[in-house]
């Protein structure tokens, strides 16, 4: 095991040494690495009343309310986690290297260490992340929550998470990443490996509640065995300086299913590089990703591809955007390839702007145009499209319409 860590610590010697970065490059020496100990909280209804705020604006329940379990790290400190469901595990991922010696199987399984400077970053400056694993058939009464906070200006925040859906499992979970109001910049470097075992289904809801000057880099990767399930929604509608993902699935098992949702929001001064990709690589397994953009005066680049490798499977890709301002880009990437005969793949992409007689026509039924146009983009953005369970459903619900505001 020692020596399967040296190799991996090796490999990320090598790729922070690299100078090209594909995409907008970060300086990673202009965040701080260092920062002072947190002390563990029992109960996160005792948090301040800005912190609690921030959690809540991110789908995280302080009160822990119809959740299965919590677990929140702030800064480097992992500060408090919980769990109330026999059957399932949740813990700092470094306990649980030192717990189980068999995790160092799936450290860097699905996300290459040496796959650029960031992964590089995470192997050989990690402070913790979570981990997250259902025993075989234990279903999830009611959600499990992770919060990734920031507190510190200026910091820069490294983790890795590891999530495992075990045979016959059924898990769902609600994360967010938040920077606290005092917070203006910073960097978040997030590392997160799924593993999806046979039958087994995994719901991931992330919700991202970043900063002015943020840049955020997550890398993350999902393998899917034999009639599994991966379900995963994204939501960005408050502001980030710089936000650089590419998530990718691999369906490795007959039968198994992928699912992507992304709503995002580009506001002034921002660029989202934001895309999913899905490779089938067995039969019968489908994929579907579908994004939903706004710029209110920032740049969006809304990318997505579907692999199919082998006959009888499907993918469908859709990208919709939405200009809301006289500036702002819009740039969708849709890329379908098929590798053999027997493949189906389809895309439907579309940007535009709200047409004029939709605003008239809900005017004409008593609407001002603010509340018109605030209900087309309510219904543009509508959280249905995600097949959530309700009780993530409710919880985007109030997010959007907590942001709604600030955000249009």
């Amino acid at each position: 095991m020692k020596r399967v860590r040296a190799e991996k610590l090796q490999k990320a010697q090598k790729a922070a040494a690299k100078s090209a970065v594909i995409g907008e490059d970060i300086d990673l020496e202009k965040f701080i690495h260092e920062v002072p100990a947190r002390p563990y909280v029992k109960d996160l209804s005792t948090l301040t009343a800005d912190e609690k705020k921030q959690l809540l604006a991110s789908g995280v329940d302080p009160e822990g309310i119809e959740r299965t379990g919590s677990f929140l790290q702030m800064d480097h400190s992992v500060v408090h986690y919980d769990v109330q469901q026999e059957g399932l595990e949740i813990m700092s991922t470094a306990e649980a290297r030192e717990k189980y010696d068999w995790v160092e199987d799936y450290y860097w399984r699905a996300v290459a260490v040496d796959t650029d400077k960031y992964t590089a970053r995470a192997e050989l400056h990690q402070e913790h992340g979570y981990f997250i694993r259902a025993l075989p058939g234990v279903k999830t009464a009611f959600p499990l929550q992770a919060c990734l906070f920031t507190a510190q200006e200026g910091l820069a925040q490294e983790v890795h998470n590891l999530i495992i859906a075990e045979e016959g499992s059924e898990l769902h979970i609600i994360t967010g990443c938040v920077a606290s109001h005092q917070v203006k910049s910073g960097l978040h470097i997030g590392i997160s490996e799924f593993y999806v075992k046979k039958g087994a289904k995994l719901s991931f809801t992330m919700i991202h509640n970043w900063a002015e000057e943020f840049a955020v880099r997550p890398r993350s990767a999902t393998i899917v065995e034999e009639e599994g399930v991966f379900l995963s929604n994204y939501i960005c509608l408050r502001p980030v300086k710089s936000l650089q993902m590419y998530p990718t699935t691999y369906l490795t098992g007959p039968k198994a299913i992928a699912r992507y949702n992304t709503i995002m929001v580009a506001t002034p001064g921002s660029l989202l590089d934001v895309g999913s990709r899905v490779f089938l690589r067995a039969p019968e397994t489908k994929a579907e990703l579908i994004a939903r953009t706004i710029t209110t005066g920032g740049d969006a680049i809304n990318r997505g591809h579907i692999v199919g490798e082998v006959p009888e499977v499907k993918g469908h890709l859709e990208c919709h955007g939405l200009i809301l301002a006289p500036k702002g880009l819009i740039y969708a990437v849709p890329e379908l390839e098929g590798r053999v005969a027997g493949v189906d793949l389809s895309h439907e992409a579309a940007v535009g702007k709200i047409a004029q007689e939709e605003i008239e026509y809900l005017m004409a039924r008593g609407l001002r145009e603010s509340e018109a146009t605030a209900a087309i983009v309510r219904g543009f953005l509508n959280v249905d499209i995600m097949g959530l369970p309700n009780e993530l459903k409710a919880e985007l619900d109030k997010v959007i319409a907590a942001s709604e505001k600030e955000v249009f």
